[in-house]
């Protein structure tokens, strides 16, 4: 077992709105991430995933509030921190953020190098500018972005190499974990391959120790990470090595998931594409016990009145759910699944 990078232990997050109600966003949520591993985040839009990201920086504002859990990151405890000792202490050095549509992130009147300044100046102002610039000149020739790029502005950049220039901003630092959400759905194929690539450099080039790589599609994930985690209504219902994530999920949810996108895996690519019916529970009011029996079709009155507690298998994989393994295959192999 390597050294744990992250470590997430029972947290709860959740949303206040302007009419004072509560929305459980993330619930119960624990994970562990070693050096060198990269753990995949999957689930549909609004179960949870950029809550998930958000909460584990460690930097709340409203409308987003810690409630209770741990965040370890190398040692170091960050729940319920300051959100100035932070931005100060953790934020770029420690855990470094990619968000969404994080291409749009960048202001379009400064140059590039001002940003890797900023960044490096928030935590030490003693830096100069010409050490910033040759330390920014040497990473990003190292993430194949030339050195023009620091003198220009993100106007004059495509959006494959905007979203390079934002990934090697945000780890310039070199962080123990970079968290990614969504950071290659709004690109080309061509681009999505690039931005890839270099996030995988990263990791073998030991820029970062560890990575969290969310997207809403599981099978993407195959080719990125080592473990998947699949998300839904702000709770883990599935995790599993990449490979028994994509060819062989156990979760009702899970399975909906790959049965509803085109994938072209050998094994898999073959099966007849599937729709999960109805929508997601509101999380201002979670349902009392599983939050899937609404759409799910094998759940039972049992599965709608007790709160369902997770199965772990020797092999370390894990499912939240009431049927046991062997009752799950059955089940997916009479309907030939």
């Amino acid at each position: 077992m390597g050294k744990v990078m992250l470590e997430v232990n029972n947290l709860k997050t959740k949303y206040v709105t302007r009419f004072k109600e509560d929305v459980y966003a993330v619930d119960n949520v624990s994970l562990k991430i070693e050096e060198g591993k990269s753990l995949g985040v999957a689930g549909e839009s609004g179960c949870g995933k950029s809550t998930l990201a958000l909460s584990l920086i460690g930097y709340y504002f409203p409308p987003l509030h810690y409630m209770s859990g741990e965040i370890i990151i190398d040692g170091k405890n960050i729940s319920g921190m300051k959100p100035d000792d932070v931005r100060k202490n953790i934020l770029g050095n420690e855990v470094a953020y990619i968000p969404q549509a994080a291409m749009n992130a960048l202001n379009p009147t400064q140059k590039i190098i001002r940003f890797v300044e900023d960044v490096i100046h928030a935590h030490d102002k003693s830096v100069s500018k010409k050490d910033i610039y040759d330390m920014a000149r040497e990473r990003f020739a190292i993430l194949g972005l030339p050195e023009m790029v620091l003198q220009k502005h993100a106007v004059e950049l495509s959006g494959g190499m905007k979203q390079r220039t934002v990934i090697a901003i945000s780890t310039i630092l070199s962080p123990k974990v970079l968290i990614a959400d969504e950071p290659s759905s709004a690109l080309d194929v061509t681009s999505q391959k690039m931005v890839i690539k270099m996030m995988r450099e990263l990791m073998e080039k030991g820029f970062i120790k560890s990575m969290i790589f969310i997207t809403h599609e599981l099978p993407l994930l195959y080719n990125v990470t080592d473990d998947i985690m699949v998300m839904y209504a702000g709770q883990i219902v599935e995790h599993g090595t990449a490979k028994e994530m994509v060819f062989d999920p156990l979760h009702p949810y899970s399975k909906g998931l790959m049965g509803s996108i085109i994938v072209p895996e050998e094994g898999v690519r073959d099966r007849k594409l599937t729709a999960i019916p109805g929508t997601p529970p509101n999380l201002k009011h979670p349902p009392e016990g599983c939050r899937f029996a609404d759409r799910c079709k094998y759940a039972t009155p049992t599965c709608r009145a007790m709160e369902i507690s997770n199965i772990e298998l020797p092999n370390g994989r894990s499912y939240r759910c009431l049927m046991s393994e062997r009752k799950v295959r059955e089940v997916y192999a009479s309907e030939g699944l």
